[in-house]
């Protein structure tokens, strides 16, 4: 603690901050008195001192204070609206006309037909109110372009510029689902609370605003940037250009997102996220021109520390680059006054800057990730590369190896709880692209923007270059990306899970360290040169300034100490005796049996959960049905989608990056639910409310069979689908009445409806309108009852009770219609639209309960009234997807149902429905 006084200190005040922003006040207190007695503990042991000791606990306080302080002023300035939209039906749904006058504080993103740019209110005026309301109010701006021309209007609103704009004011959406992703979270944590939504350019007016503020300022960042991406376009081909602008500008609005998709499964993603490696290339290349300027050293320095905020802010300013960019700076500075010691210490007061100006960072994935990564690489990459061997044939090898192999191990839990799946050729990546693309690709991408701007053909030459290299990279991509069968998918663990690992890691590279530092008899000599290191990971990168090489034998040295002495808090008093063999392999054995046996469980922690779940996810106006079997089978029915409409000629709407319910919504929730592979896909029907989303589905999780209704839809949707599932391999099965498919001993699919005709014609029929051609089936799961129609209408469900009633005919007996078992649970057609649900349909079946998938304001008054009272009648249990989000059932081993949503009226008992099954249902 006494040798790392800054990073003892920064980890406190992350403690406090965490503890601030997860528990409760008295949990931030609980866990301030633990850290006291910690502390005390180590103050016993002799390894602190009093003054450390109280300063790392003031830390903690401060943070938790700051923390609670910010939470606390973080509050919409219009109280009372946001009350009311709370109350509303469904929570949240309520808007307000508004017009809002302030400075636009963003930069202004255009894509396809809308744009997006963020506002600080200084006046709204609601409608039907007196007067404007003085105020200051964050607000996050989105318009909705109504004609072409209105695309070169909003190319010329700029950051900083004075805007009026009217439309109407709705709080962000929450998540609906189960781990779904929250908006209204996310706006918060950037203090914002409002979407101010506008029709039209017209709805803006814009006016110059304050010629010397910081948006102003910024807006011609933005210019810069604008420019220079720009001059990408020129160069390279479209299909490279929104890469090469995310490579060397950080611009990421017009990459393809399918290849941003194959990027990121091979967890390639830091390549395209501005962080410590494009600013060490940057720093290289201005050091290497200073020097060709026969500069002193001191003179270079200082030219190079004013010159990385002006590349920060060109980068983007995102978390990883301002962390680059401050360690760059601090550990300029201390070269330049002949103190740089320890990478740890640039590292901790970037945190702390970082923190201290803004809490909230803390919950920012790409902040995490960062940091994390790089204190892993410089307390992780001298010990592994020693660890490997090797003389200096093959030391450049091997020095990238063990970079790629701490980054991974660091990075892997991170990569497990947010983005569920990890692919184990991204070791093989990282090892190949990261130095082809690092020292060929982006110095290429840098030269060709700089000698475009002196000469264009040497712009074009170097782009040239670039572009092919990009090719082999693309094809290099797509080829490892393709192979499946190196890819895994774990369900969301816990944050117990993710605390347990890093503190495991963490244990096993300090006794990493100790293990290479307890054969030290004489201190090393790390007075010679400070020189700049830049090393990569696997999810993000690192520019640490350290003093020495991979040849020193202490890479990072405490502040404190003297030069070359070792850390009593990495090798221990005893570090000159060396281990003992025989406890250094038990030690090795139970620190790999500590990382491996957690990892083996997270990969399938429900083995022994023989409970069943039916979730009807909230996809909007469309239907999503995931059921996961007692022994854990995973069924997918339907997989949501939105319906376009496009006249002639607007093509000019189409966006770069659409919101597509398979890719955003399905297929997160999947993999967060930890399903590897989709043993049954049930498609109900072709329609693209239906089948849209999974296109997205069997492109990322495997796909076993595929149970259809045995025709083909002339449209886009069902011709891409049906033609994926033929290139993938996967079985289609025609769902005729009769068949059943027992998934395992609790779980039975039964398809009703009408058998095919004797005559029926071996061709694949084409058929238009599919409601009344729905995939009909009962799911069995214990002793309770699931039905499933899809979309199927009157004549259908007319027609499924008059082939049951025939099945239920004694020989020489007239038909008659009977009424079946009672089902428990009743999916209701056609998302209650009047063509479906009849009397005799609902008599017949006499659910318990019944779920109705319907999106929000949807334009088709769905679901009818008339369903509605008749299903009151039945006196079922009605849940919507529309007012309580997804909608999932438990059936325990014992056959007893409970039900869960994820959104209630009561905003106070929203927790408790969301993690409790306390809704029993009973026939």
């Amino acid at each position: 603690m006494t040798t790392r006084p800054i990073v003892a200190f920064t980890v406190c005040w992350l403690l406090g901050s965490a503890a601030a922003a997860g528990l409760t006040n008295r949990g931030t207190l609980l866990a301030g008195g633990a850290l006291a007695g910690f502390l005390l503990a180590i103050l016993l042991w002799r390894r602190g001192t009093w003054p450390m000791a109280a300063a790392c606990l003031a830390a903690f306080g401060i943070a938790a204070g700051e923390r609670m302080w910010a939470d606390d002023r973080n509050v919409t300035a219009l109280p009372a609206l946001l009350a009311a939209a709370e109350a509303a039906v469904p929570a949240g749904s309520a808007s307000y006309e508004a017009e809002a006058a302030g400075t636009i504080v963003s930069a202004v993103e255009i894509d396809g037909d809308r744009v997006q740019f963020r506002v600080t209110a200084d006046s709204v005026r609601i409608k039907g109110e007196p007067g404007p309301r003085k105020l200051d109010e964050r607000m996050l701006v989105q318009v909705r372009l109504a004609a072409e021309p209105d695309l070169a209007v909003a190319a010329k609103w700029r950051r900083g510029e004075r805007v009026r704009v009217a439309g109407e004011i709705a709080p962000p959406a929450e998540a609906t689902n189960f781990g779904g992703f929250d908006y209204r979270r996310y706006l918060h944590s950037q203090r914002i609370h409002w979407l101010l939504k506008a029709d039209g350019a017209a709805a803006v007016q814009s006016s110059e605003g304050r010629r010397y503020s910081a948006a102003s300022l910024l807006s011609r960042i933005d210019a810069a940037r604008a420019a220079l991406g720009s001059r990408m376009d020129v160069l390279y081909p479209a299909a490279q250009s929104g890469y090469m602008k995310g490579l060397v500008l950080g611009i990421r609005e017009d990459l393809d997102p399918e290849q941003f998709r194959r990027f990121s499964q091979l967890g390639l993603t830091h390549i395209l996220a501005v962080s410590g490696l494009h600013v060490a290339v940057f720093l290289y290349v201005l050091g290497g021109l200073l020097q060709l300027l026969r500069m002193t050293r001191e003179r270079m320095l200082l030219i190079m520390i004013a010159a990385v905020p002006l590349y920060v802010l060109l980068a983007g300013g995102s978390p990883s680059v301002i962390r680059a960019g401050i360690m760059a700076m601090l550990g300029l500075a201390a070269a330049r006054l002949n103190k740089l010691k320890d990478g740890l210490h640039l590292l901790a007061a970037a945190a702390l800057l970082m923190l201290a100006w803004d809490p909230y960072l803390l919950g920012d994935v790409g902040f995490q990730l960062s940091f994390l990564v790089t204190a892993g690489l410089i307390l992780g990459v001298p010990p592994v590369r020693k660890l490997f061997g090797g003389g200096r044939r093959w030391k450049a090898a091997l020095d990238l190896a063990a970079v790629t192999v701490v980054a991974q191990a660091v990075s892997f839990p991170l990569t497990i709880y947010y983005f569920n799946q990890f692919h184990l050729l991204s070791l093989l990546a990282n090892f190949v692209l990261v130095p082809f693309i690092s020292f060929i690709v982006m110095p290429l991408g840098g030269a060709s923007l700089l000698l475009d701007v002196l000469w264009h053909p040497a712009g074009s030459l170097a782009a040239s270059a670039a572009a092919w290299a990009n090719n082999l990279t693309f094809g290099f991509v797509l080829k490892l990306s393709g192979i499946q069968s190196f890819r895994f998918i774990w369900a969301k663990p816990s944050l117990w899970w993710l605390a347990y690992m890093y503190a495991a890691i963490g244990t096993s590279l300090l006794l990493l360290q100790r293990r290479q530092n307890s054969s030290f008899t004489e201190p090393a000599d790390l007075s010679v040169n400070m020189d700049l290191h830049t090393s990569q990971a696997g999810s993000k990168d690192i520019l640490s300034v350290v003093p020495g090489s991979f040849e020193s034998e202490l890479p990072t040295q405490p502040l404190g100490l003297g030069i070359g002495q070792p850390d009593p808090l990495i090798t221990g008093p005893d570090s000159a005796v060396p281990f003992n063999m025989r406890h250094r392999r038990m030690i090795g054995v139970g620190m790999i049996l500590a990382l491996i046996v957690p990892v083996l469980w997270a990969y399938n922690p429900n083995w022994n959960n023989r409970d069943a779940y039916v979730s009807f996810l909230d996809v909007g106006q469309g239907d999503a049905i995931y059921i996961r079997t007692a022994r854990g089978k995973h069924i997918l029915i339907d997989g949501g989608g939105a319906v376009v409409f496009r006249k002639q000629g607007e093509q000019w709407r189409e966006r770069n990056d659409p919101f597509e319910v398979g890719r955003k919504v399905v297929v997160p929730l999947l993999l967060q639910r930890g399903v590897q592979a989709i043993d049954l896909l049930v498609v109900s029907h072709l329609d693209s409310d239906h089948i849209k989303g999974l296109n997205a589905v069997i492109s990322s999780i495997p796909v076993k069979r595929i149970l259809w209704n045995g025709t083909v839809k002339p449209s886009g949707d069902a011709l891409t689908l049906l033609e994926s599932a033929v290139k993938q391999g996967i079985p289609l099965y025609r769902a005729d009445a009769g068949l059943s498919w027992k998934m395992d001993d609790e779980t039975l699919i039964e398809i009703i409806g009408s058998p095919p005709a004797a005559n029926a014609p071996a061709a694949v029929p084409v058929v238009e309108e599919q409601n009344g051609r729905s995939v009909a089936m009962l799911v069995h799961l214990y002793a309770r009852t699931f039905l499933l129609t899809g979309d199927a209408d009157a004549a259908e469900e007319h027609a499924i009770l008059s082939h049951l009633a025939s099945r239920k005919a004694q020989p020489g007996q007239q038909p008659k219609q009977q009424q079946h078992s009672p089902v428990d649970v009743l999916k209701v057609s056609h998302h209650g639209s009047k063509t479906s649900s009849t009397p005799e349909w609902l008599s017949y079946w006499h659910p318990a309960a019944a779920v109705i998938s319907v999106g929000r304001s949807n334009l088709y008054g769905h679901p009818n009234t008339a369903v509605l009272e008749r299903l009151k009648q039945t006196n079922a249990d009605v849940k919507r997807t529309d007012l309580n989000g997804e909608v999932q059932f438990r059936i325990t081993s014992g056959k007893k149902m409970y039900v869960r949503h994820m959104l209630t009226g009561d905003k106070s008992k929203r927790q408790g429905a969301q993690n409790r099954f306390d809704s029993p249902i009973t026939r």
